[in-house]
This record gives structure tokens, sequence and C-alpha cells, in this order.
């Protein structure tokens, strides 16, 4: 059955099939219909960062923006969902046309720039969705806060949303909004970790309850900063990193329609760069925090290689944009069936 929506959505524009497979999925959710669409996935509980995800196979940031079809993706089986990235204020993004399709490496190159309705917009829906299991919601700076100020923007949004999430994800490492990855380094941020710290610490006495903080880094880093970020988030207590967001490398595409679009690449050419930064942050954190990996999951067995590398949880996107739901019950059989070998 995806299949055949895939192939009727494909003769969309890209950004136009998004939008309508989110509105297809909101609506299935809004009547509960999403969950016979799909075999749903086993249960295969996982517990990191004081939440219980019933499977550890999520959804990545970047599909839903702006929460409009959270109860229909929750029904499609993932073990959490992440929604976002949202900023203060809405913003229209990148021109368009934004998004590329390169079917014959499963891979999307886009450059959106962080296209949203703002936070107020995006907590009104969480508010009103009916999903009770873990919701990510990830932040961004707008794009015309300068860097130097960026950590206002977070801290904003931080404030917003901490109420509403399960746990929240700060995006620094997108490569659409200009001087938004120099966050990942030096003594900005140490600055953005000890200040998100510092209202963590705040928000948790107000709200009487501790919402964890996720940092979402490039996979574009040498070893060596990687080591260091690695350092960074556990002196400044974060809770988790997810690795890792897209590259602006075109390793893998080489020759291809749209290969030359400025923007980031995510889906399959981007596997092997993200888990080797996973596997580098394993072993520079050593099981001291945990590691949501993200990036170039388009069959099962992918996924088990990451939990292999040192993850915890896997996301996925483009894969999940080329291969439906289904993706997601193939991941969790074969990360149990991993666990069982």
């Amino acid at each position: 059955m995806y299949n055949l929506a895939r192939k009727m959505l494909f003769t969309l524009s890209p950004e136009t099939s998004h939008t309508l497979a989110l509105d297809v999925i909101g609506a299935g959710g809004r009547f509960g219909l999403n969950g016979f669409l799909c075999k749903a996935p086993a249960r295969l509980p996982v517990k990191i960062m004081g939440l219980e995800f019933p499977n550890p196979v999520g959804l990545a940031a970047g599909l839903d923006k702006n929460g409009v079809a959270i109860d229909g993706l929750a029904q499609l089986g993932f073990g959490f969902v992440e929604i976002g990235t949202v900023t203060p204020r809405p913003q229209l993004g990148n021109p368009k046309p934004r998004l590329f399709r390169l079917p014959q490496a499963q891979a999307l190159i886009n450059r959106m720039g962080f296209n949203n309705e703002g936070v107020d917009q995006l907590v009104s829906r969480v508010q009103t969705a009916r999903y009770t299991g873990v919701l990510g919601i990830n932040i961004g700076k707008n794009l015309d806060t300068p860097v130097e100020r960026a950590v206002e923007d977070y801290l904003i949004c931080l404030d917003k949303v901490y109420a509403h999430a399960s746990y929240v994800t700060v995006n620094i490492s997108s490569p659409n909004t200009p001087g938004l990855r120099s966050l990942q380094f030096g003594d900005s941020f140490k600055q953005l970790l000890d200040a998100l710290k510092i209202r963590q610490r705040m928000l948790e006495q107000e709200h009487g309850k501790y919402v964890p903080l996720v940092i979402k880094i490039a996979p574009d880093m040498s070893d060596e900063e990687t080591v260091l970020v690695a350092n960074a988030l556990m002196a400044s207590g974060m809770d988790a990193v997810i690795a890792s967001n897209t590259t602006v490398s075109r390793a893998g595409v080489e020759g291809l329609l749209h290969a030359d679009e400025s923007g980031g690449l995510s889906g399959a050419p981007l596997r092997d760069k993200s888990t080797h930064i996973l596997r580098v942050l394993a072993d520079e954190l050593a099981g001291h925090l945990p590691i949501i990996a993200d990036g170039g999951i388009t069959e099962g067995r992918h996924a088990a290689e990451k939990v292999a590398a040192g993850a915890s949880l896997v996301q996925i996107y483009s894969g999940f944009i080329y291969k439906g739901p289904a993706l997601i019950r193939q991941s969790v059989d074969a990360i149990a069936a991993m666990a069982e070998s």
C-alpha cells in the first residue's frame, strides 16, 4: 500500500507531497485510523534519561515542524516522536524550491531554513494532542537573531516548551541557518550549555518535573572536534546527544540530479559518516551519556548497526519517506534479533 502511495506522492514536488502526506497522517490520527494501516512493532522497552520508550525507534525532527500530526505519527508505531525544529517567532524559511529528492541514492537534500509557525503555535497543538507517549520538542534560533545572541532564542523556546515536552532537543547543527554550527565549538558552546543547564534547573523547580536536554550535533566534525564536544556535554550535565544532523558532504551522490543543490544531505549516503561520529562519541562518552542515532537508516539492519555501535535509541526520517511505516517495525525487529543473538 505504501509503495503505491509513494509513487503517487513522488509525482508531486517534494515539498507539496510532504505537506499532503502530513495532512493525511494527521487526519488519520484524528480518526484513529493509522494503526490499522500497518502492523504494530513488538514492544522492546528502553529506559534512558529517566524516560521509558516502548521501543527504540523514533521519528526525527523535521518531518512535523509544527506539531500538526502528532497523534497520527504516533499511531504508526514509533517508540517516540520528535517535532520541530521550532523557533521563538514564525519564519518562512528559505526561498523555494528548497527540498530535493535523489531517489537513486535514497537521499534528500534540504535547505528549508527552520520554516515554522513559531513556538506558541506549536505549544497550542501539543496541548490539544491526545498522544501520551514520549514527545521530543526540537528548538532552534530565528534566522535574523545574531549568532552572538542565539542563547536568548534557545532560552525563550525552552521556557515555552518545557512543561509540554518529554525531552527537549537543542538544534545547533543545521547547515541551513548561517553561523549556527559555530555554536558547537569553543566558548560559544560552553556558554550555551551552561545557560541551558541553569535554565533547566530553574524550570525544574517551577514545574516540578525534570525534562532532559539533548544536543543534536553535525556529522561533519573531525574526530578531535567530536571528542571535545563529548567532553563538553559531560562537563555541562547534558542528558543525551543526537548523532547526527544532515551533512554538507556530497559523497555518494556525485553526478546525480540535484546533487549540487546547497543544503543538508540525508538518507542512505549519510549512514557511514553518522555512524562514524556515533562510534567516536560512544568511545569517549563510555556510557556516561546516552546517544540517539540519526542518519542513513533505510533498512532494519541499519538500525541494529547503530545500536551495536553504541546508540540507545535511533531515529528515522528520510528512510521513512522512502520505505514507509514498515521500516519502523523492521528496525525494531532487527534490534531485538541482535539483542537475542
